[in-house]
């Protein structure tokens, strides 16, 4: 901290009437000064103390003796963040600073002008009353807020208290910088208002969740997995079971359900908590009055982990019973088709798969596949699955792609897909149907020499190896055919042949070995 900025001002009678020597002051005067600037009790967010009944000291003469006017102003405006000599009206002659960030924001000029044009005008009556109370006989020092205007037109809050000095009539007026408690108080009112703002979020939150659970046409209730108790439950949910809602908070869930369905229920629940992800399943009334669908899910609340359940009605016994059966009978035909049926969201995440198709993958069960991307297991990762996917997209359908499917544990087989979009408006999905090709009998062999490939074996050969491999097949297919052209003009005549192809004899019998054209017993007879 910098040494504090003086000026020489000396009172030349002390406050009991008698003159004292130049340069030296009452310690009495000095003592009640620094009494006053003591710090006294305040709470925030408060902008006026009054300090508890003063406590001079009992012998100050006596101790600190007749004090240097010089020692007595460095005492004070050391004490002080600032400190002010004014005159009886209030008119500033002199000021001093022991605060560096106060000292940068207050005007030079202040010398010479009243201290309540320093002021905010709503802080101007607070400065006439410290200079009243300063100015009264036997008044006690009060402390006051004001805001100061600094360089930069910020308000600065300084607490003053003022004093009198001297028969003159001089006062000192001693001020404690507030800058950093008005911060601190600003960051406080910050934080509790943004605390305000977040607990009427979550209690508008809260509202809405209470209106549309309540609201909602559909039966649905919180269940509580571990102890199998209602912790929350609609009134759509009671009326579908019969009872009151008010009695279901806090019970267990009612068995509602015949045998078969509640062992349905408890399996879903098990599954749906140890693999964290949502599935339904369908159980029979106990009373036989029909079908309800129950999908579970789960819900994160407090560190535990809680199951939304919703019930809906499975099917209507009446008129659409004769439509649901063929459904039912299709699905169950697709369910134990021997080629693989696979049903997926947009993005290729497997949704449900038939056992055909887990057998390909050589998985256990459906529920190893649920959520997973078919990209997985098709033979082009990132290709085969994006191709598939933007022709759906385009034209809707697609049929016999070929490519591959890869197992779990890295066998490959040979498959042709085809699928269809099914759009079922905000939730589309996709179908595929992929058929093992691994056993395929090839077509029949020409009559005559066979080729190892045909030109459409060539082509179903894009995408799914390299274009190296392509061209090195198109050419050992072009070179037979060349061959065999040759030796069907030349009568079979090797000689004639290398010479029409341009080749050597020895090449073009290495060529033959090759591609298996020739056998020992020709090459050895020359040809």
């Amino acid at each position: 901290m910098s040494p504090p900025r003086l000026r020489d001002t000396r009172s030349a009678t002390p406050a009991n009437g008698t003159h004292n020597p130049p340069g030296r002051m009452s310690a009495t005067n000095v003592t009640a000064i620094v009494a006053s600037v003591a710090p006294a009790p305040w709470h925030l967010p408060h902008h006026s103390w009054v300090s508890s009944p003063v406590k001079y000291f009992n012998a100050s003469t006596e101790c600190l003796g007749r004090l240097v006017t010089e020692e007595a102003a460095i005492l004070i405006a050391t004490i002080s963040d600032i400190a002010l000599i004014l005159d009886p009206t209030g008119v500033i002659c002199d000021l001093a600073f022991s605060n560096d960030e106060l000292a940068s924001q207050v005007d030079e000029g202040w010398v010479g002008q009243h201290w309540g044009d320093t002021v905010t005008p709503e802080t101007r009556p607070k400065i006439d009353l410290l200079v009243a109370e300063a100015l009264a006989p036997s008044q006690v020092p009060t402390w006051h807020q004001v805001d100061h205007v600094a360089r930069n037109g910020d308000e600065v809050p300084v607490r003053y208290c003022a004093v009198q000095l001297g028969s003159a009539g001089r006062l000192i007026a001693t001020g404690r910088n507030l800058q950093g408690i008005a911060a601190l108080q600003q960051r406080l009112v910050d934080a509790q208002q943004s605390l305000e703002r977040d607990y009427w979020r979550l209690r508008q939150l809260e509202t809405r969740y209470r209106l549309l659970f309540r609201g909602c046409g559909e039966a649905v209730m919180v269940l509580d997995p571990t102890t199998n108790k209602v912790v929350e439950v609609n009134p759509a949910s009671a009326k579908l079971l019969g009872t009151d809602a008010r009695r279901l908070v806090g019970k267990a869930m009612p068995d509602v359900f015949d045998k078969h369905g509640t062992e349905a229920v408890q399996s879903l629940f098990a599954g749906v908590r140890s693999s964290g992800r949502a599935a339904e399943t369908r159980a029979r009334l106990s009373d036989g009055s029909g079908e309800l669908t129950v999908f579970a899910a789960p819900v994160r609340q407090d560190n535990a982990t809680l199951l939304l359940i919703r019930l809906t009605v499975a099917t209507s016994q009446t008129a659409t019973r004769p439509l649901a059966e063929p459904k039912s009978r299709l699905a169950q035909v697709m369910e134990l088709a021997p080629d693989g049926v696979v049903i997926t969201s947009p993005d290729g995440s497997i949704l449900s798969a038939n056992a055909a198709f887990v057998e390909m993958t050589q998985l256990s069960t459906e529920e190893q596949l649920r959520g997973e991307s078919l990209d997985r297991w098709l033979g082009r990762p990132g290709v085969d699955l994006n191709v598939l996917i933007a022709n759906l997209r385009q034209h809707g359908a697609v049929r016999l792609f070929a490519t591959s499917i890869r197992s779990e544990y890295g066998s490959s087989t040979e498959v042709e897909i085809s699928a269809v979009s099914i759009d079922q408006g905000d939730r589309p999905s996709y179908g595929f149907i992929i058929r093992n090709v691994d056993r395929r009998v090839s077509p029949a062999a020409q009559t005559g020499r066979s080729l190892p490939r045909s030109l459409e074996q060539l082509t179903e050969l894009v995408g799914r190896v390299p274009l190296k491999e392509v061209v090195r097949e198109s050419t050992d297919l072009i070179e037979r055919l060349c061959i065999e052209a040759a030796l069907e003009l030349t009568g079979d005549n090797r000689a004639s042949a290398a010479e029409l192809l341009g080749l050597s004899r020895q090449s073009l019998y290495v060529k033959l070995r090759r591609y298996g054209l020739s056998d020992a017993s020709t090459e050895e007879g020359g040809g």
